[in-house]
């Protein structure tokens, strides 16, 4: 990477994820054991980390060819996280779907990394 703005860019997707799978492993914790403060610090961080990938998401990149489909793309990523959140946020709204927003959130942690091809 040899645009700095990229590594902005590379930051901001790896941190939301980072957050957002915080979120998910603190949504199954076993409330009897105490929970590991570097997830409780990620999650802290998933609002800043989500306001950051909205302000990215929708900002200009003018760079070469290659760099422009690189932020493209982790652009696409950080929109596919902030909605899946969102979605999530919707579904844990029943405690009879903590489980099941658990395991979309999850999955689409899993797809979306799965398409750091395109823009690692």
């Amino acid at each position: 990477m040899r645009d700095q703005r990229l590594r902005v860019f590379r930051t901001a997707v790896d941190g939301l994820i980072e957050s957002l799978d915080a979120l998910v492993r603190l949504s199954r914790w076993n409330h009897s054991e105490s929970k590991p403060e570097p997830l409780v610090i990620a999650v802290a961080k998933l609002q800043d980390r989500l306001g950051a990938a909205e302000r990215l998401a929708g900002s200009n990149f003018n760079g070469s060819s290659t760099e422009a489909a690189k932020v493209t793309a982790m652009c696409v990523a950080l929109k596919r996280l902030s909605a899946s959140y969102l979605q999530y946020c919707k579904q844990i709204a029943s405690p009879l779907n903590v489980d099941d927003a658990a395991n979309s959130l999850e999955s689409e942690i899993s797809a979306t990394s799965a398409t750091s091809d395109q823009w690692g």
